[in-house]
C-alpha cells in the first residue's frame, strides 16, 4: 500500500478494535528529499560501520609530531581536531545503484558471512551485499590507490606519495580532508599530502551562498566565453584570501580583462621592437642606463616577493605585485622611457634595449604563466625563445647582481618629478601638447645629477619648454607648484592659475602632512611599539617622519609665499 494510504488503514483498524485512545494533530519539523520533495521516512536497517576511535586517535596524535597535515590558514586544523574529538562510528554502506561495492559475502545455505579483498570460490554459493560504499570512503582512497597502491613498490608510488597540497574547501574538512588522512595513515603510515589548502566558496554579488532555488548561479562556461578562461583564474586565484569567501564580480571580470588586454598591448609592442634580436640574449649590466637598472632591479624583487607569496600560498598579495610591477611599472614607466632610445639614432644603445625589452617580457610572462597559462603561452610563443612550451621553461630565479637601491631610489625620485608636473598640468587644464616653464628647488643637491642627467626622459613626459634647477633659483611668484621628497616643483603658468585656489590645495595638502606626522610620533611615543619593533622599522618611520616635516616646511614657505602675491 502507498504510505499515506496505509496510515489511514492502520488508524482505522486500531479504530475497530478498540484500542484507539485518540486522534490529536501535531505540528512538527518533517524531513522532505532536497532533490524530490518528497517527505523522508526513518526506517531501522543494517548497516556498515567503521569502528572511528583508534583511527581518531592515530589521526590526532600524527598532528602533534613533525609529519602533520599543514592547514592553511592554521585555524582550520581546529576544524579537523575538533571532528577527530567528537567522533562517532561512522557508517560507511549506502543503498544506491553506483560506487565500489561492499566486500561481503552471504551464503545462500548457511547465513555465513564473509568478507574479503576476494571474492568466495565458490561463487555460485555465495551472494555479495548490494549495499556500495559511501563516496567519502572511496574517494579517500584517492592519494594512494592512483598511485599503484598497494604495491608501495610502483613508481608512482615511490615518487609522488605523499603528494605535496591539497587545495578544497572549508565545507568537506570533516568529510573528505579527515578521511584521506586516517585512512592515509592507516594504510601506508604516512600522511596523504603535506599542506591542505583550504579556500572559500564563491558567492554571489550579494554575498548569498549560489543555489538552484535562488537561481543566482553562475555558469563559469558562460563567464569563460564572455572573458576568456585566463581573466577567470587571475580573479579566482587573486580575488581571495585562503579560507574567506569570494563575492563574484563582473566589475573584477572587467578588471582582469583590461589587465590581460594590458598585457596584449605591452607585449605586442615590446615584440614589435624586437628587430632581429636572438632568443635567451644575456643583458650587459656594463650598458644599463638609469632606467635599465631599475627595471632589472624591480623585477628582481618582484621575483622574489611573488615567489615567497606564491610558497605561502598568498595567491591575492602576489597578484597585486604582479600588477604593480606589469602595468605601473614595466609598461607604464620602463617601455615608455624605452620608446627615446628605440627611435634614437644609436644603433648600440637600440640593440641592448631590445634585449633588454625581450628579456623583461620572458621574465613576465613566466612569472603570470602559472596563473594565465593560455595567453602568456601564446605570446611567449610568438616572441624569441627556445624551448618548446612555456609551461616546461624554467621559473625565473633572484639575480643578486640586479639589487640596486641607489637606482630605484633615483628613479623614484624622477617619477616623483614626472608626476608633480603632470598634476599641475591636469590641475590647471593644461595639455600635455603645449610645453611650460619648469622650476625646480631643491632641498637635496643630490638630486641635480639624476634629474640633469635623465632630463630626457623627464621631458618625455612632462614637454617642457625650460628646466631651471637649483638649491638658489627664484621661486616664480604665480605658479602652481607641488612638493617632492628633496625638492619643491614650480610651473609657471600665471594666467591660468588660481591663487585662491592653490593656496586651498596646499593648505588641505599640509593638514594631510600634519596628520602623517601627528601619527608617527604616536607610534614612536608607543613604548609597547619601541620595545617590541625592530631596529630597521623605528629606523624607517624615524625616516618617514623626516621626510614629512620636509614636505611640510617646504608646503608653508609656499603658502605664505602665494598669500604675499595677492
Amino acid at each position: 500500500m502507498d504510505r499515506f494510504e496505509a496510515r489511514k488503514a492502520i488508524v482505522k483498524a486500531l479504530d475497530e478494535a478498540g484500542v484507539l485512545i485518540k486522534v490529536e494533530p501535531m505540528v512538527h519539523s518533517v524531513g522532505h528529499s532536497e532533490r524530490t520533495g518528497v517527505q523522508v521516512e526513518p526506517r531501522l536497517s543494517t548497516q556498515w560501520f567503521v569502528k572511528m576511535k583508534p583511527l581518531a586517535e592515530a589521526a590526532i596524535k600524527n598532528q602533534q609530531g613533525d609529519d602533520k597535515v599543514n592547514f592553511v590558514p592554521e585555524r582550520f586544523e581546529h576544524t579537523f581536531l575538533q571532528w577527530m574529538e567528537n567522533i562517532h562510528d561512522w557508517v560507511i554502506s549506502r543503498q544506491l545503484w553506483w560506487g565500489h561495492q561492499i566486500p561481503a559475502w552471504y551464503n545462500k545455505q548457511t547465513g555465513e558471512l564473509y568478507v574479503g579483498v576476494d571474492a568466495p570460490e565458490d561463487a555460485e554459493n555465495w551472494e555479495q551485499d548490494t549495499d556500495v560504499l559511501d563516496t567519502w570512503f572511496s574517494s579517500a582512497l584517492w592519494p594512494f590507490s592512483t598511485m599503484g597502491w598497494p604495491d608501495t613498490d610502483a613508481p608512482d608510488y615511490k615518487r609522488y606519495y605523499p603528494t605535496n597540497t591539497l587545495v578544497t574547501g572549508y565545507d568537506i574538512i570533516p568529510f573528505w580532508v579527515s578521511r584521506m588522512i586516517f585512512q592515509g595513515l592507516k594504510f601506508t603510515n604516512q600522511r596523504p599530502f603535506e599542506h591542505t589548502l583550504i579556500h572559500g566558496l564563491i558567492r554571489d554579488e550579494q554575498g548569498r551562498k549560489m543555489s538552484k532555488s535562488l537561481g543566482n548561479g553562475i555558469d563559469p562556461m558562460e563567464v569563460i566565453d564572455k572573458y576568456g578562461a585566463d581573466a577567470l583564474r587571475w580573479f579566482l586565484a587573486t580575488g581571495s584570501t585562503p579560507g574567506q569567501d569570494t563575492r563574484f564580480s563582473y566589475t573584477q571580470m572587467d578588471a582582469a580583462w583590461n589587465f590581460i588586454n594590458k598585457i596584449w598591448n605591452m607585449s605586442r609592442f615590446v615584440m614589435m621592437n624586437l628587430g632581429d634580436t636572438k632568443p635567451d640574449q644575456t643583458p650587459d649590466q656594463s650598458t644599463f642606463d638609469l632606467s635599465d637598472r631599475w627595471m632589472f632591479a624591480r623585477l628582481n624583487a618582484t621575483v622574489e616577493t611573488v615567489t615567497a607569496l606564491f610558497d605561502k600560498f598568498e595567491f591575492g598579495e602576489a597578484g597585486r605585485a604582479l600588477y604593480n610591477f606589469i602595468w605601473n611599472e614595466f609598461a607604464d614607466w620602463y617601455i615608455e622611457m624605452s620608446k627615446e632610445v628605440l627611435t634614437g639614432d644609436d644603433e648600440v644603445a637600440k640593440a641592448n634595449k631590445r634585449i633588454n625589452l625581450a628579456y623583461g617580457l620572458d621574465q613576465i610572462l613566466r612569472l603570470m604563466h602559472p596563473i594565465m597559462p593560455f595567453v602568456t603561452e601564446k605570446l611567449w610563443q610568438a616572441m624569441p625563445h627556445t624551448g618548446d612550451s612555456l609551461v616546461t621553461a624554467a621559473y625565473p630565479e633572484v639575480h643578486p647582481e640586479y639589487v640596486d637601491d641607489a637606482a630605484v631610489s633615483e628613479m623614484e625620485s624622477i617619477i616623483s618629478l614626472i608626476r608633480a608636473v603632470r598634476n599641475i598640468r591636469a590641475d590647471v587644464n593644461a595639455p600635455l601638447s603645449s610645453p611650460i616653464d619648469i622650476v625646480v628647488k631643491l632641498q637635496d643637491e643630490s638630486l641635480a645629477p639624476i634629474f640633469k642627467e635623465n632630463f630626457d626622459f623627464v621631458d618625455r613626459f612632462v614637454h617642457a619648454k625650460s628646466f631651471d634647477m637649483g638649491t638658489s633659483v627664484n621661486e616664480p611668484d604665480m605658479a602652481a607648484s607641488a612638493v617632492i621628497s628633496g625638492a619643491t616643483v614650480y610651473v609657471p603658468l600665471a594666467e591660468l592659475i588660481d591663487l585662491d585656489a592653490e593656496i586651498a590645495k596646499l593648505t588641505k595638502e599640509a593638514g594631510k602632512l600634519e596628520q602623517e606626522i601627528s601619527r608617527i610620533d604616536k607610534k614612536l611615543g608607543n613604548q609597547g611599539f619601541m620595545a617590541k619593533a625592530p631596529e630597521a622599522v623605528v629606523a624607517e618611520q624615524r625616516e618617514k617622519k623626516a621626510d614629512y616635516e620636509a614636505k611640510l616646511s617646504a608646503t608653508t614657505d609656499r603658502i605664505a609665499q602665494l598669500k604675499a602675491a595677492k
